[in-house]
């Protein structure tokens, strides 16, 4: 499996409507544009004096699955236009890890 990690960051007052746009929507696409090769979405947060950042960490069968989703262009970030309007920043580009080792709790 690889895991594309991006991070966003979003003002206290956005964070909450940033979050459930996420997790009602965005996440939802990816996974309609991207069928059985998606493999699972994670969601950080992590609060800060005056924002708050959020860390996606989108699990994908293979990089013919992202290339599927997003193009040749592939480290390129998928940050469609109603998430940048409740962003302050966020990354242009992401990283992919392939998965090594894996051990549940």
């Amino acid at each position: 499996m690889v895991v594309r990690i991006w991070h966003g960051i979003t003002s206290k007052e956005n964070a909450a409507a940033y979050e459930q746009l996420v997790t009602s929507k965005i996440f939802k696409d990816i996974e309609a544009k991207t069928g059985d090769g998606f493999e699972g979405v994670q969601l950080l947060k992590r609060e800060m004096p005056e924002e708050v950042e959020f860390t996606t960490m989108i699990w994908f069968r293979d990089m013919e699955t992202i290339k599927k989703f997003v193009g040749e262009d592939y480290e390129t970030a998928y940050v469609p236009v109603e998430a940048k309007k409740l962003l302050l920043r966020y990354d242009p580009t992401v990283t992919h890890s392939r998965l090594i080792y894996s051990s549940e709790s």
